[in-house]
């Protein structure tokens, strides 16, 4: 990896929120990589801590988060924004005993950020982060205008990658988007699918000594990237995926359900130490 790698179709620049606390955002530099899984398994492992989480399907336009929570909405984020529905009446339970407010899917409205997108997105996760411990935005992928949004009113970002170079590639890239355009000075890195113990935080560091090379954090503090966790590759997350089931609570002693456990441990302690 090096520094001539950058993303292809540069977006605008995005002008940054003021990140919110117990807004926490899981993105990705690219699709495939496991994010959405992470989002709604991570969810469920922070339930299990006795914490109030949401999950906000901030993919907004290719949406599929109800897919993998195997649930059929009548009314989404976008009923929402247009006035047909209250926000108390498109938030879901979810299987894992957190609450869901899903996105429609295929609204090319969606996949810009136009002023009515971007008023009605923050209005409602200001709405909705007095209600909860923990808000998750799962973002799409990439660096889109609506993507870096997202990311933007988010405390704590946490990026998803596989150790493939080419998601280690984009991961960078993004990473250095937001160092760039938000100013941030860290975000936390989640290896899945690794295939031995302790890749993840070699991988992390590796991406470290780039990002010390080239990324600045906010205030000219270097930038840190720090190992939140890896989830190994496991065969029972396809069956789980397949099945529409969250692994963390149909096979909580797999090996990647207890790393997700591991993870969601980490990331109240974390979540705990900010806000005392």
């Amino acid at each position: 990896m090096n520094e001539t790698v950058t993303p292809a179709d540069p977006q605008p620049v995005v002008m940054a929120q003021n990140p919110i606390g117990k807004v926490v955002a899981v993105t990705s530099g690219k699709g495939g990589v496991g994010k959405t899984f992470v989002s709604a398994n991570l969810a469920a492992a922070l339930a299990r801590r006795g914490l109030r989480v949401l999950v906000l399907d901030a993919d907004l336009g290719l949406a599929n988060l109800d897919v993998v929570l195997n649930l059929y909405p009548k009314l989404t984020l976008h009923d929402v924004f247009t006035g047909k529905a209250t926000l108390e009446e498109a938030i879901l339970p979810a299987p894992g005993g957190f609450s869901v407010l899903l996105a429609g899917s295929g609204m090319v409205e969606y996949s810009r950020l136009t002023p009515e997108v971007r008023s009605e997105f923050l209005r409602v996760v200001h709405s909705l982060v007095p209600r909860y411990d923990v808000v998750l935005l799962d973002t799409g992928a990439g660096i889109s205008d609506v993507v870096l949004f997202a990311v933007s009113l988010a405390s704590e970002v946490l990026m998803v990658a596989t150790p493939e170079p080419t998601s280690l590639t984009d991961a960078y890239a993004t990473i250095k988007v937001l160092a760039g355009q938000q100013q941030r000075d860290q975000v936390r890195l989640i290896v899945n699918q690794t295939s031995r113990a302790g890749s993840g935080l070699a991988i992390t560091r590796q991406l470290q000594q780039v990002l010390d090379r080239f990324v600045v954090g906010a205030l000219g503090r270097p930038f840190t990237l720090a190992h939140l966790g890896d989830i190994p590759a496991d065969p029972e997350v396809r069956q789980a995926v397949m099945r529409r089931q969250l692994l963390v609570k149909s096979l909580p002693d797999s090996p990647a359900a207890t790393a997700i456990a591991q993870i969601a441990h980490a990331l109240k302690e974390k979540l705990a130490a900010k806000s005392g």
